[in-house]
């Protein structure tokens, strides 16, 4: 027997199947999935931050070696990595879904799969959604609902000349992967090294608590989280700060497999991994009187890698420092540009 696909089975059929699959309600939504809207109680004393992402295939995914539970791990996680970014603690999420009619229901399966245990992980809880019909391919949007005290939010505004500039984790590694996912790539690079690429491309990590802990330490001035690269990160906190910045290359962390396959092509590893995109990763601003807090943010969020790049300037000038040298930083990512 042939695997069915949603037409076969129609959209109410198909609700009912996603429905049976999520978890039972925290307490605080009152009316889930089922009626027209999503009831939730806020928390006490607390706002409420919102943000959606949408992942559209042939532009955020390639069918042809993207497995179907990286798509929902992916679309969920964009979502949550914004949460992240503004220090707030991931509560709800709401699933439109746009579906061809002959995609396969075992697929739609696949990117709950992936969707659902990344919202268990971070205790999300998914409280409602969309389905309809597509005529071009999969399209999926994650509207994620988080919750932060008044006084503890994080935007990309606060950041203060002689800031110091860190950023979480290691960058280019995202971008190598999808370049190994769409071509053999370089055979002198390690293959544990290019898995870690691929794995970080296809099943990125929000920095959740992270985030939660440098809001509560009250840690960082500014905060962005990298789904369009270093370059443009570092350019969104200074325009937004009306400020400048001087980034050390020597500190930028960068993934071992993304410098090993610059390498093996001749490529710049700094600037490919300041401009590649999709990392997730967190780049804040904190005064340098606040390390202590910082230290603290990072110990209680688990330990993760923070590595300090450079400092926030009053002037305007986006400096890249290399062996003495001053250039400025590239330009990242942008959507609509070539």
């Amino acid at each position: 027997m042939t695997d069915p696909t949603v037409a076969d089975l129609g959209e109410h059929a198909l609700i009912a199947r996603i429905q049976s699959r999520v978890p039972p309600s925290p307490g605080s939504v009152v009316l889930g999935i089922g009626d027209d809207a999503a009831v939730v109680e806020p928390d006490r004393g607390s706002l409420s931050v919102l943000t959606t992402d949408a992942t559209v295939e042939g532009v955020h995914f390639d069918r042809t070696f993207t497995p179907m539970t990286a798509v929902g791990h992916k679309a969920l996680s964009a979502s949550l990595s914004d949460l992240a970014a503004m220090g707030a603690a991931p509560r709800y999420a709401l699933v439109s879904i746009a579906l061809p009619d002959t995609q396969l229901v075992s697929d739609l399966d696949a990117v709950f799969d992936g969707l659902l245990a990344l919202a268990a992980r971070y205790r999300t809880a998914l409280v409602g959604g969309n389905i309809t019909r597509s005529k071009a391919g999969l399209f999926l949007d994650v509207t994620a609902v988080g919750s932060v005290k008044r006084r503890r939010i994080l935007t990309r505004a606060g950041a203060r000349p002689g800031d110091d500039l860190y950023v979480s984790g290691e960058v280019g590694g995202a971008a190598a992967g999808l370049a190994w996912l769409q071509d053999a790539g370089p055979d002198q690079v390690p293959a544990e090294a290019a898995e870690a690429c691929r794995d970080r491309y296809l099943y990125p990590e929000p920095h959740v608590r992270l985030g939660v802990q440098l809001a509560r330490n009250r840690a960082a001035r500014s905060c962005i989280d990298l789904s369009d690269g270093l370059a443009d990160g570092i350019r969104q906190l200074c325009r937004t700060g009306g400020l400048g910045a001087r980034v050390d290359a020597a500190h930028v962390p960068i993934a071992a497999g993304a410098r090993h396959q610059c390498e093996a092509r001749g490529d710049d590893p700094v600037v490919t991994s300041l401009m590649g995109g999709e990392d997730y990763e967190l780049l804040f601003t904190a005064s340098p009187s606040a390390r202590r807090r910082v230290e603290a943010a990072r110990r209680l969020a688990g330990k993760p890698t923070l590595t300090r790049i450079g400092q926030m300037t009053k002037d305007a000038a986006l400096v890249l420092v290399r062996d003495s040298e001053e250039t400025e930083i590239p330009a990242g990512y942008e959507h609509f540009r070539a």
